[in-house]
């Protein structure tokens, strides 16, 4: 069984106290997929629901020492969806990719990939395609993925369609290249050029796992690379 780190994400409750959280679907989806998930906390600390990105120190010795202590632990990461990206981030996939650790970034965090050395800016979408859809049970739009890639190699398909829930989207690809396109031209798939696994997707593969044959063979193939470290 392959560990899997997934950083938490960050939420407020009704009653106003913050909290860090891991989506359902994505717990049951690696569950079913044979993988473990270690949760990765924050190691800054901050409010991160009200700090802005340029308001974060930079991290300390001890704090990257607790990030290596989570990654000793997993076989592989996945950046999942969400709302904020913080420098912890930055440097959890810097060190991801230097240990050559698998990692899958969805939605939110195929955006931290394809910004990646970067200054951080995402766009809102502009666009004749819905890519806010409302329910987690259809797909939304096709997606064009290039010959050559690893996407391709793991789907074998050039068209495939896929789920949407993003309101921007990225330009920048730097050190990623990019992998798959949508029909009004945005990018929705990247990855590391001669890394095994290193592969971030705009749409939510955990979310259609159960009926879509094309994201179960993005999480089972991601898991696999895993359970090979």
């Amino acid at each position: 069984m392959a560990n899997i780190g997934i950083p938490l994400r960050y939420s407020k409750l009704e009653d106003g106290r913050n909290i860090l959280f891991l989506g359902e679907k994505i717990r049951r989806t690696i569950q079913k997929a044979g993988g473990f998930i270690i949760p990765i906390t924050q190691v800054q600390d901050v409010n991160h629901l009200n700090t802005k990105f340029d308001e974060y120190k930079e991290l300390t010795e001890e704090e990257k020492r607790t990030i290596e202590k989570y990654l000793d632990l997993v076989d592989g990461v996945i950046f999942p969806g969400g709302h904020k990206i913080t420098p912890f981030d930055f440097y959890l996939l810097k060190r991801c990719i230097e240990r050559k650790i698998p990692t899958l970034g969805i939605c939110l965090g195929m955006q931290l990939m394809s910004c990646f050395g970067e200054d951080f800016k995402v766009y809102p979408n502009d666009t004749y395609i819905n890519h806010v859809q409302e329910d987690d049970d259809s797909l939304s739009h096709k997606v064009t993925i290039k010959k050559g890639t690893k996407l391709y190699e793991i789907i074998g398909q050039e068209e495939i369609e896929v789920n949407s829930f993003h309101k921007f989207h990225v330009e920048v690809n730097n050190i990623y290249n990019v992998s798959a396109v949508s029909e009004d031209g945005y990018i929705e798939g990247i990855e590391l050029p001669n890394e095994e696994f290193n592969i971030g997707v705009q749409w939510h593969p955990e979310i259609s796992y159960d009926f879509d044959d094309n994201s179960k063979k993005i999480i089972d193939t991601f898991i696999k690379t895993c359970e090979k470290q």
